[in-house]
């Protein structure tokens, strides 16, 4: 029993560790970027309160409803509010009243509101996407400068075990006589040397993988490390589509282009709302009121007979006259007794307000002006770096070709260099410098290829395709 309790923690343990030791592609870094980006976080926010900007510029148009209710205690001398009556005692009085209005034109504002808190919505939208864009780009640039760092590391360490053997061969070739102790302490150094650039390239490994964790707001990075893509053969076929091609794909797709549109768009509409300022305005309105008085009685009249007198028989005279008898007046049928309604069309005319109906329309073709100019220097900015990309894709591709070749030369070059000094007939300083030689050419031909994949992902980016190096 305890051997199985044993391999089962053992198991568990095991399972553990090799989720811990899940690596990272591009598109998890980039997903796990977007989603915990705090700038994306916030353009989601300000995407929402322009949304609720849009639905609330669309109840604008429907009518208001507002009801109103106070309690007042009066004091001494007063009229009574519904009987108009002086009143020496105390008093209080309830008023209630419900009114709505409705506007029926002005100018179209409000309907002109409603299509441009769209279009701003729409272009907040668009804002968030060219957000998220530029933290994919930075992601895969930090994603490629990481694998970069580690093959370069790996490099470093194969240079250094090539020193390694290089030490052990000339303490035999000192010992046999071959070579002078100089050339053995030559070696030494040279390993000193390799360990320190393997230390460099380690330490830059480092710094990549921090950079990347760091852009991507991750939490936990103990186990962090990133998953070695099957990269394409490199082949320059990826750059016989054109610049103007790519260019007009990315006008089509890349959201920085469509969010200055739709503020054009935006700023179009701003202009009709200010020329609507300088239109009547049409509402509609209406209003019902009641209340209660604790001063107002309802009372009925009574006949009453009363002796007036005597004739001259000596008999009595009556006479019959109209008594009021107050009563109390109830709370509901004071309310329905004090109701009172109304309902009015007016009209509202500019005449002169400081000019400012004047002063919005110029300022709103100002921006106008202002949105078309923002496109243009959009438009242009995305055509330089589609060039820029272009043009130093065909360079990291020309200078990767030249580096595949001199490694070719460089790695016939070191191989009979080797031989020569493995039987004593190349001294320490040529065979350092083919070795040297050698480490330049394969570190060329890396920086290389990874310049030349980065830029292509650039030029995919801009034709609208996901960002994936399998």
């Amino acid at each position: 029993m305890k051997v199985k309790s044993f391999l089962g923690l053992l198991l568990v343990f095991l399972s553990i560790s090799l989720v811990g030791q899940e690596k990272w592609t591009v598109e998890k870094c980039i997903e796990y970027a977007i989603k915990h980006n705090i700038q994306i976080r916030q353009q989601s926010l300000n995407a929402q309160m322009t949304r609720n900007n849009f639905r609330q510029s669309k109840m604008a148009v429907l009518p208001s409803l507002n009801f109103n209710a106070n309690h007042s205690w009066n004091f001494g001398h007063t009229v009574d509010p519904y009987t108009n009556d002086f009143i020496a005692n105390n008093s209080q009085n309830d008023n209630f009243s419900l009114s709505s209005s409705i506007t029926l034109f002005n100018g179209f504002q409000l309907l002109n509101s409603i299509r441009r808190s769209f279009y701003d919505w729409q272009a907040a939208l668009s804002d968030r996407q060219k957000m998220i864009n530029d933290i994919s780009l930075n992601i895969a640039t930090a994603y490629l400068q990481m694998l970069y760092d580690k093959e370069n590391w790996q490099v470093a360490d194969d240079q250094w075990q090539v020193n390694k053997e290089q030490l052990a061969r000339s303490r035999l070739l000192y010992k046999a006589g071959s070579i002078a102790q100089g050339d053995v302490l030559t070696a030494e150094a040279q390993l000193a040397n390799a360990e320190m650039q393997v230390v460099s390239a380690k330490n830059q490994l480092a710094m990549s993988r921090l950079n990347l964790i760091q852009m991507m707001n991750l939490d936990s990075a103990n186990d962090f490390d990133i998953e070695y893509p099957n990269l394409a053969e490199i082949s320059k076929a990826s750059l016989l589509v054109s610049v103007d091609t790519v260019y007009q794909t990315a006008v089509q797709n890349l959201p920085e282009i469509k969010s200055k549109e739709l503020k054009l768009k935006s700023s179009e509409i701003g202009f009709n709302i200010a020329r609507g300022a300088q239109l009547p305005r049409i509402f509609l309105s209406g209003n019902y009121g009641t209340g209660y008085s604790d001063s107002r009685q309802k009372g009925t009249y009574v006949p009453v007979t009363q002796m007036i007198g005597y004739t001259a028989s000596k008999e009595p005279v009556y006479a019959t006259s109209m008594k009021y008898q107050p009563e109390d007046y109830p709370f509901n049928d004071q309310l329905n007794d004090n109701a009172n309604k109304s309902l009015s069309l007016g009209m509202s005319i500019p005449l002169f307000n400081g000019y400012q109906a004047r002063t919005q329309i110029t300022n709103a073709k100002l921006s106008i002006l202002n949105a078309r100019l923002a496109i243009q220097d959009t438009r242009q900015q995305v055509y330089k770096q589609i060039e820029q990309a272009y043009a130093d894709a065909v360079a990291s591709y020309n200078k990767y070709l030249a580096a595949k070749k001199s490694l070719t030369a460089q790695k016939k070059a070191f191989e009979y260099m080797q031989k020569k000094f493995n039987v004593g007939m190349a001294t320490t300083v040529d065979f350092n410098n083919a070795k040297s030689s050698l480490f330049k050419a394969r570190s060329d031909m890396i920086r290389n290829k990874y310049e030349f994949v980065f830029k292509l992902k650039v030029l995919d980016f801009y034709q609208g395709r996901p960002i994936t190096f399998n």
